[in-house]
C-alpha cells in the first residue's frame, strides 16, 4: 500500500518538478525579455505579414490575366468548333455531290438493269426490299479484361463484350449466305469497308460505332436467315452467345432500307474492251 499511496502522493516525478521551477525561475517559459529577442521577434513577425500580402497582392493582380486567357481559350475552342462544323458541312455536300455523279456515270456507261445492279453491288445507290434485320449486343454484366482493354487479341477473357472481329465474322457470313447489301447501324458497307477496334469503340470506316448494333441484310429473307444461322460464322455467333452471353437477335423483314455509301472511292480501273469473233 506505501508503494500505491506514494505514487498517488507524487504523480510527478521530482526531476520533472525541479525542471518546471527552474525554467519557470529563469523566465524561459515567458516573452523574450532581452531587447535583441524582442527585435529578432518582430522582425520576424514582420517577415510574415509582407510575404502573405505581396502573396495576396500578386494572386489579385494575376486574376485577371488568367481569367482572361481563360476567356480567350474558350473563344478560340468555339470559333475553331464553328469552322470545323462549316468544314464537316462542306465534305458532307461534296460527298453527296460526287455521290451523284458516281451513279449518273454508272447509268451512262452500264445503261438499265445493269447500271442499277452495279450501284447496288458498289453501295453507290440506296436499296430497299425483302432481307434480315440481326442485333448484336454486349452482355448484361459486360466488362473490361485483366488488363483494361476488352478487345484484346489473346481470347474473349469473360468480357462480354462484341469485337470488332464478331461483327466481321458476322458480315462476312451474311455475304457469303447470299445478302446483296448489308449496313452496320446505319453505315453501308461496301468492297472497300473496313471494320476496326479503337479502344473501347468499333469503327466501320472510321465511323466509331456504339452497341447495340443493327445489321441490316437485304436479301432473300427466310433464305438468308437460315443459310446464316446454319453457316460457321452463325454457329460462332451463337457459341458466344451461349458462353459469354452476348446477346443477339434475327428476324426477318418484309421492307429493309439500306443507305447509299456516303463516298465510293475508285482505287483502279480498267475499261472493257468487247472482242468481236471471226
Amino acid at each position: 500500500m506505501s508503494l500505491l499511496t506514494n505514487v498517488m502522493d507524487h504523480s510527478l516525478d521530482d526531476g520533472y518538478a525541479e525542471a518546471a521551477a527552474r525554467k519557470q525561475a529563469e523566465g524561459a517559459g515567458g516573452m523574450p525579455r532581452t531587447l535583441r529577442a524582442k527585435l529578432g521577434l518582430a522582425a520576424g513577425l514582420v517577415l510574415a505579414a509582407l510575404v502573405v500580402t505581396v502573396g495576396a497582392a500578386q494572386a489579385r493582380i494575376a486574376a485577371p490575366a488568367v481569367a482572361k486567357e481563360r476567356e480567350d481559350l474558350i473563344d478560340r475552342i468555339d470559333r475553331e468548333t464553328e469552322a470545323a462544323d462549316k468544314l464537316e458541312s462542306t465534305v458532307d455536300k461534296l460527298r453527296d455531290d460526287v455521290s451523284a455523279r458516281q451513279r449518273e456515270a454508272l447509268r451512262e456507261s452500264g445503261g438499265g438493269e445493269q447500271a442499277e445492279l452495279v450501284g447496288v453491288l458498289a453501295g453507290a445507290v440506296e436499296v430497299h426490299g425483302t432481307g434480315i434485320k440481326l442485333v448484336v449486343d454486349d452482355a448484361k454484366e459486360a466488362s473490361t479484361g485483366g488488363d483494361g482493354d476488352p478487345r484484346e487479341t489473346s481470347g474473349f477473357s469473360d468480357t462480354g463484350r462484341v469485337r470488332d472481329r464478331d461483327l466481321q465474322r458476322v458480315v462476312n457470313g451474311l455475304w457469303a449466305s447470299g445478302a446483296e447489301a448489308v449496313s452496320i447501324n446505319g453505315q453501308r458497307l461496301t468492297a472497300l469497308s473496313a471494320i476496326r477496334a479503337a479502344g473501347d469503340a468499333i469503327l466501320v470506316d472510321n465511323k466509331p460505332l456504339v452497341p447495340p448494333y443493327t445489321v441490316l441484310a437485304v436479301g432473300d429473307g427466310k433464305k438468308l436467315s437460315t443459310r446464316f444461322q446454319d453457316s460457321a460464322d452463325g454457329l460462332y455467333l451463337h457459341a458466344l452467345q451461349e458462353n459469354f452471353g452476348i446477346r443477339t437477335a434475327i428476324s426477318v423483314e418484309d421492307d429493309v432500307r439500306l443507305p447509299a455509301a456516303p463516298s465510293v472511292i475508285v482505287r483502279t480501273a480498267q475499261p472493257r474492251t468487247e472482242k468481236g469473233t471471226s
